[in-house]
């Protein structure tokens, strides 16, 4: 079976795939600093929890934006896993042609993410991932990667609200009754949930027009983006595993 690892910036999200199927998968924080041991641990106790065992995991393959926990990550899936994880980095196959000038400056995460998509959906096609930033890139029907986005994430933006801000509360990130708010958590919401939608709309449509491909499928994953999805016509498809199912992808690739 293959283990597949995105490290972004809030979670690390793992998923177990036995051939093209994800069996199960979880998330963990990033934030939080750990030993090679506590990781290599924390995988055998989530495969045992979940009826596997250590030796059925034969390969693996990480991509990460945050290179600070990759020491103690990948030590620790060596010493307990027995297998050496597959790095996504510049030289690797992917099938995706990188355009941009440079192509070495592009997140690993957002690579996979085109991976999947062209792949699973084909192209030209907007993949949007809602995570700590929300990305928004380009890929063209001969699997081109052209060009991208990047704007705060709905949390951090959120977030920006009430840390900046006196007397505003945390409040929980949902879709109000209205938008005619009439107290204080509801406005937020509000201008959260609605202010969000309507960027990733003028974006998308934006992308589209200077483009010229106003055809192009629009691909959605991450965090809130099912939220987003299931309010605005401008997603087509919303796939909560594509940066997993782009890692295997490409690991199928090497």
């Amino acid at each position: 079976m293959l283990l597949a690892i995105d490290v972004g910036n809030t979670n690390i999200t793992v998923g177990l795939f036995n051939g093209k199927v994800i069996e199960n998968s979880f998330r963990m924080t990033t934030a939080i600093s750990r030993t090679s041991d506590e990781y290599g641990m924390m995988f055998g106790d989530w495969l045992s929890i979940k009826g596997f065992d250590i030796s059925d995991v034969s390969a693996c393959i990480i991509s990460s934006v945050v290179p600070k926990v990759m020491h103690s990550l990948t030590s620790g899936i060596i010493k307990y896993l027995l297998v050496a994880p597959i790095i996504v980095a510049p030289g690797i196959k992917t099938g995706i042609n990188v355009t941009i000038p440079n192509p070495k400056a592009l997140g690993a995460d957002r690579l996979v993410d085109a991976v999947a998509a062209y792949e699973l959906y084909g192209g030209p096609v907007i993949v949007v991932d809602f995570g700590t930033a929300t990305t928004y890139d380009l890929v063209l029907e001969n699997g081109s990667f052209n060009s991208g986005v990047t704007s705060p994430g709905i949390r951090l933006s959120a977030s920006a609200l009430w840390t900046g801000t006196a007397k505003l509360p945390e409040i929980e990130i949902v879709k109000p009754d209205t938008i005619l708010a009439r107290d204080t958590i509801t406005s937020m919401q509000a201008g959260i949930f609605y202010g969000y939608i309507g960027q990733t709309e003028y974006i998308i449509k934006k992308m589209k027009e200077e483009s010229g491909l106003e055809a192009a499928k629009v691909v959605a994953t991450g965090g809130l983006g099912k939220l987003i999805y299931e309010n605005t016509e401008i997603i087509d498809v919303y796939n909560p595993n594509l940066t997993l199912e782009g890692l295997r992808l490409i690991y199928e690739k090497q």
